[in-house]
């Protein structure tokens, strides 16, 4: 934090900065910072760590010259949070104010009921707080946990594997009746948000599969196109047939 207050005094472009023109970077050093830990490279991970820690100083340095707030609000919030939120592991200031949220809502103690008796007497959705620029994919599992935490999920892998069935059937007898592009929508967003539901069920990260899926149709998609290339075969032009035999072929060679 120091080293960003000195930037901004000797620096034009760290000075010209705002909380709003840092966060493409921001949103930038998080994505690296996630691919990083994907390919489990430590090295990396270090890297992207500091970038992110870097970004995550200068926020607050800026919030302190705005008079918002300052590092020693921030971490006190966060504790206090934790606490809150772990009061089987803080008695003294957890299970006093557990006890109260209990009486008031008259249910079981959950992880996300906790969060949502921080905002006192209005308690929002246990869906608010996701922010909406989260990637689709990520936000249906999130969505899926929120609910889940409180009790809204199946009770094995077999329920929404069954949902699955039924959501693939639905798309099938759109598709025979020709319905129009919005309804198809409709029905394949279904079907992925039931896939995703049986990935949680299952223990899988839903995001984690479809990489490698990605991962492993790219270098066979690549190979299929250098047995194409090796045999004058014009991948734009071929049949489909020749296409899948190449396909074939590739997938043999992984």
């Amino acid at each position: 934090m120091q080293l960003v207050r000195d930037l901004r005094t000797r620096c034009p472009w760290d000075a010209a900065q705002t909380p709003e023109t840092l966060r493409p970077y921001l949103v930038e050093e998080a994505l690296e910072l996630d691919h990083a830990i994907a390919k489990a490279d430590p090295e990396t991970i270090e890297t992207e760590l500091g970038d992110l820690f870097l970004h995550v100083a200068f926020q607050i340095v800026l919030a302190e010259e705005m008079g918002r707030f300052g590092a020693e609000d921030l971490t006190r919030s966060v504790e206090e949070k934790m606490w809150r939120r772990h009061p089987h592991l803080f008695p003294e200031e957890g299970k006093r104010q557990e006890r109260q949220r209990r009486q008031e809502r008259q249910e079981k103690p959950t992880w996300e009921y906790a969060k949502l008796a921080e905002h006192g007497e209005h308690r929002p959705s246990v869906l608010d707080g996701l922010p909406p620029t989260l990637p689709a994919l990520i936000m249906a599992f999130r969505l899926q946990e929120r609910a889940a935490g409180v009790g809204f999920d199946w009770r094995n892998a077999r329920g929404p594997l069954v949902k699955l069935r039924e959501e693939l059937g639905e798309l099938e007898q759109e598709l025979q009746q020709g319905d129009a592009t919005q309804q198809l929508e409709e029905e394949i967003g279904d079907l992925i948000f039931a896939a995703v539901n049986l990935a949680r069920k299952l223990g899988c990260d839903p995001r984690a599969a479809l990489e490698k899926a990605n991962a492993k149709f790219s270098e066979r998609f690549r190979r299929l196109e250098e047995l194409a290339s090796e045999r004058g075969i014009e991948v734009g032009r071929a049949e489909l047939e020749v296409l899948e035999e190449l396909w074939e072929e590739a997938k043999g060679s992984n």
